[in-house]
């Protein structure tokens, strides 16, 4: 779906930065002479027709300004879905009127300094001095007051930065009390990372195996177990995965205990072609052509169709979902069907 909506978005601007899953960056450099109010409400239009997912806008001069004025729409319904920052009166009514510690940037312990000295509004926070606003917050939230005043500290980012870990982590719809079964499902995370590491162009240098029982369950005996495995060498294949996962849970791993949720975390990830190679590695085409037909295998026929052994069939642990929102705009077999009779 956030592939969906970037693809509606992308005739509307010169680039796009992908902020989180439900938030973009859009560069609009080169349609400053157009309407943009009337430019971005094309935009949501398509994204609404090819999605049905409404979205609001913000525009300003910089980010700090644009995710002000994206804040602004949502909760003040004057603006119709779009709040342009850059018309001098409309900023300092949304500046004048926003609280100081909802200020993209403002952290908790900053908001309680600024509190303490006066600053209530992302209005008082743009007329601080630079000089206070670097005491008090370092050159973060001298940059912040900068980007208040319509100053940007950095463009739109094309290129996602690199990143640093992964996980895939789910809560046990029953406890599990044996080995055997909470493998299969650390078995099945450590197959979902290879497949995630992969769709990056990533390996990774460290996979940490982890498994706890409920802790809101006080009356009961707790035990939260963890081993961390250094992968040598660096990989993304599942299997190694796997292998390493067994070993991590297998060293962590005490009898007794109603275990209710497990994880995979891997750590130190690279770009595939810059791993460093060790000294007595084989030819890994063979494993990497095997991991190529798995995932399309997967991506064809749907998640696990194939699958190792230890992942079993019976899934006791698996998580569950009956109380699932539909996948309408996600999987065909769950669009609603209407007959005529």
């Amino acid at each position: 779906m956030q592939r969906r909506v970037v693809a509606a978005c992308d005739a509307f601007a010169r680039d796009f930065e992908i902020y989180s899953i439900d938030e973009t960056f859009l560069d609009l450099t080169g349609f400053e002479d157009r309407d943009l109010v009337a430019h971005v409400n094309a935009m949501r239009a398509q994204v609404r027709q090819w999605t049905t997912i409404p979205t609001c806008v913000g525009i300003g001069n910089t980010k700090t300004l644009a995710k002000l004025g994206n804040a602004a729409a949502k909760k003040n319904p004057m603006f119709d879905g779009v709040a342009d920052l850059r018309d001098d009166a409309v900023r300092k009514w949304v500046m004048d009127r926003f609280p100081v510690e909802d200020v993209w940037g403002v952290g908790g312990a900053t908001a309680r300094k600024l509190l303490a000295l006066g600053i209530r509004n992302a209005g008082a926070l743009r007329d601080m001095p630079m000089k206070q606003a670097r005491a008090v917050g370092t050159v973060v939230l001298e940059r912040l007051v900068g980007e208040l005043r319509g100053v940007p500290s950095d463009a739109v980012e094309t290129i996602a930065p690199q990143r640093k870990g992964m996980a895939v982590t789910r809560s046990f719809g029953t406890p599990v009390g044996d080995f055997h079964t909470l493998f299969g499902a650390l078995t099945q995370y450590a197959m979902r990372a290879g497949e995630k590491l992969r769709s990056h162009g990533l390996v990774a240098g460290r996979l940490t195996a982890f498994f706890h029982t409920n802790r809101h369950k006080l009356d009961r005996p707790q035990y939260a177990g963890t081993r961390t495995v250094a992968l040598h060498p660096m990989t993304s294949d599942s299997l190694e995965l796997i292998a390493a996962a067994k070993r991590g849970a297998s060293a962590a791993w005490r009898d007794g205990y109603a275990y209710t949720k497990a994880g995979i975390l891997l750590d130190d990830l690279i770009a595939a072609d810059l791993r460093p190679r060790t000294l007595f590695e084989g030819d890994t085409d063979k494993r990497d052509r095997l991991m190529g037909a798995l995932d399309e295998i997967n991506t064809r026929f749907g998640k696990f169709a194939a699958t190792t052994a230890s992942q079993g069939f019976t899934r006791e642990w698996k998580m569950r979902s009956e109380m699932k929102s539909p996948a309408w705009t996600t999987d065909i077999r769950e669009v609603p069907s209407v007959r005529a009779g």
